[in-house]
C-alpha cells in the first residue's frame, strides 16, 4: 500500500504513524509517496486569499485518482468540509490535544505581552479570538510549516506565536510551549488535533481494512465541529471555530462554536494599527449523539444559531 502525505515534517510524522499501525495491526507492507503541495509552495499570502486548505490535498487527491497511491493522511482541520465527488474519508482516528498553544521566547502566557505586540498567525479564527482578547495587539501573517514558523520566532520578527499543540507534541516540540489557550478563550478550529484517511470512494477493500484504525468518539465529534462549518460555507476565508466536549456515558455531546466579523482583516490591514474588535457571535448546544448522521444534525443546528445570532456564513443552497 502507498501513502500519499505531503513533505513537511508534521506531515511526514503522521504518514510513518499511519504507516506504523498498518503494519502493526493489518501486516501491511506500506511505503510513502512524499509531495508538495500548491499549499506549501505558495507562503507570501493568506490561504484565503489563493484558495483556501484544498490547496494541501489537491495533489494527494490526483496521486489516490490515477492509482500512485492507495490511501492520504491528513490533519483534518486542512481537509475541505466536502471531499470532490468520488473520494471518501475512510476513518478519522484517535484525536491529539485540539487546543491552541501560546509559543513565546520572552512571555508565558498572552496577558503578559505588552501594549502593542506582535503576534503571529495566518488563521483568520485566531485572529478574530484574538482580537477579541487583546484588542491592542498587532497581528502579524505567519506562513509556512512548524519549523519555519518557529524560526521566525526565534528571529525576532515576532514576540509571540499561536500554534496548533497537537502538531507540537507530535513531533516533540511540547517544551516550546509556554502556555495552553483554554477552549473557552480560544475555540479550536473544526477538526484541529485529528487524524484523518481519504481514500478514493470505490475502495472497499481500503475502507474495510482502515475501519480498525477509526476512534468513534473523535469521528463523531469531528464530523459535528464540520457541520458547522459545512452549513456556514465555511472556507479558511471565514472567521469561524467549532469544538465539541466529549460524550460521556450517556452519549450527550456539547458543541460550541464562535464566528468573528472578518472585517478588515487581511494581510494588507493586519500590518496597520490595532483596532477596537467586532463582538463575537457565539452559540452553544448539546445533544445525544451515537452516529455520524446524528453528530452532522447536531453541527447543523449550532450553525442555524450562529447565523439567527448574526453571522454571515455563505448563502445556503
Amino acid at each position: 500500500m502507498v501513502i500519499a502525505t505531503r513533505e513537511s515534517r508534521l506531515a511526514l510524522w503522521q504518514a510513518e504513524h499511519v504507516k506504523a499501525l498498518l503494519q502493526s495491526q493489518l501486516g501491511w507492507q506500506v511505503e510513502l509517496l512524499g509531495m508538495t503541495t500548491q499549499g506549501d509552495q505558495i507562503l507570501d499570502r493568506s490561504l484565503s486569499k489563493v484558495g483556501g486548505k484544498g490547496l494541501f490535498v489537491k495533489e494527494l487527491e490526483t496521486a489516490l485518482a490515477d492509482g500512485r497511491a492507495d490511501l492520504a493522511v491528513h490533519s483534518l482541520k486542512d481537509v475541505p468540509m466536502d471531499l470532490p465527488e468520488g473520494f471518501a474519508l475512510a476513518c478519522v482516528m484517535e484525536r491529539e490535544d485540539p487546543r491552541d498553544a501560546f509559543v513565546s521566547n520572552s512571555f508565558e502566557r498572552l496577558s503578559d505581552l505588552p501594549e502593542g505586540a506582535v503576534v503571529g498567525t495566518s488563521s483568520l479564527r485566531r485572529q478574530v479570538l484574538l482580537r477579541a482578547l487583546r484588542p491592542d495587539l498587532r497581528i502579524m501573517p505567519l506562513r509556512g510549516n512548524l519549523d519555519t514558523r518557529l524560526r521566525k520566532l526565534d528571529e525576532g520578527h515576532y514576540q509571540a506565536i499561536v500554534l496548533a499543540a497537537a502538531g507540537l507534541k507530535r513531533l516533540g516540540l511540547g517544551p516550546r510551549i509556554r502556555s495552553i489557550f483554554d477552549e473557552a478563550d480560544m475555540l479550536p478550529a473544526a477538526g484541529q488535533g485529528a487524524l484523518g484517511i481519504e481514500v478514493r470512494a470505490d475502495r472497499h477493500d481500503m475502507i474495510e481494512g482502515l475501519a480498525s484504525l477509526a476512534h468513534m468518539p473523535s469521528w463523531l465529534a469531528v464530523t459535528a465541529e464540520r457541520a458547522v462549518s459545512r452549513a456556514m460555507g465555511g472556507s479558511c476565508s471565514m472567521p469561524l471555530a467549532a469544538f465539541t466536549r466529549g460524550t460521556g456515558a450517556d452519549g450527550q455531546l456539547w458543541l460550541d462554536a464562535a464566528w468573528g466579523d472578518p472585517g478588515d482583516l487581511g494581510d494588507e490591514v493586519r500590518q496597520a494599527a490595532p483596532r477596537p474588535h467586532a463582538p463575537l457571535v457565539r452559540a452553544r448546544q448539546s445533544a445525544p449523539v451515537q452516529t455520524l448522521a446524528q453528530a452532522s444534525e447536531l453541527g447543523e443546528q449550532v450553525a442555524a444559531q450562529l447565523r439567527a445570532g448574526g453571522a454571515q456564513g455563505m448563502p445556503l443552497a
